[in-house]
């Protein structure tokens, strides 16, 4: 919905950052579009690498980690062979967590990254996505896990 207020400027109202984007076009980089707060936002931290992460494969597209093959062109993510059932959302919070720098991801780093929106401080939707993620994670084998790094983030293991 669009509306104009008085001449004071435009309001406009969608569901989603995809919707908005489809009203206005596509951002002007290749980096999600970031939608601007008057609070000010600490800028996200660089992820602390873990020690003994092996570094993922990238080719054609795809991130390859130990078993765990990502195909986000295919919107397609792979355990051993066998497909895995993931949201869009799940698709790409996983994605993150599998590419380069492999390590602990802020949840700055991962509400930019992942819903392309300012961190404000509400990790809610992120623990609720990480959740979600974590219980089919578990369904498919108990050794792919998104392990908690308490007040600074996630990380993930294969192994």
């Amino acid at each position: 919905m669009v509306r104009r207020l008085n001449g004071l400027g435009t309001l406009v109202i969608c569901t989603d950052l995809a919707e908005l984007q489809a009203m206005i076009g596509p951002p002007a980089s290749s980096r999600p579009a970031r939608l601007s707060t008057s609070a000010a936002v600490p800028t996200p931290a660089a992820a602390v690498p873990t020690p003994a992460a092996a570094a993922p494969a990238v080719t054609a597209g795809r991130t390859s980690l130990g078993d765990l093959t990502i195909d986000p062109l295919g919107h397609l993510v792979t355990w051993r062979g066998q497909p895995l059932a993931l949201t869009r959302l799940e698709r790409r919070l996983l994605t993150q967590l599998a590419t380069a720098p492999l390590g602990v991801w802020t949840y700055e780093r991962l509400f930019e990254s992942v819903w392309g929106c300012a961190y404000l401080g509400d990790t809610s939707i992120l623990h609720s996505a990480v959740k979600r993620l974590r219980r089919k994670l578990r369904a498919a084998d108990d050794t792919l896990r998104v392990h908690t790094v308490r007040g600074i983030g996630y990380r993930l293991s294969v192994g």
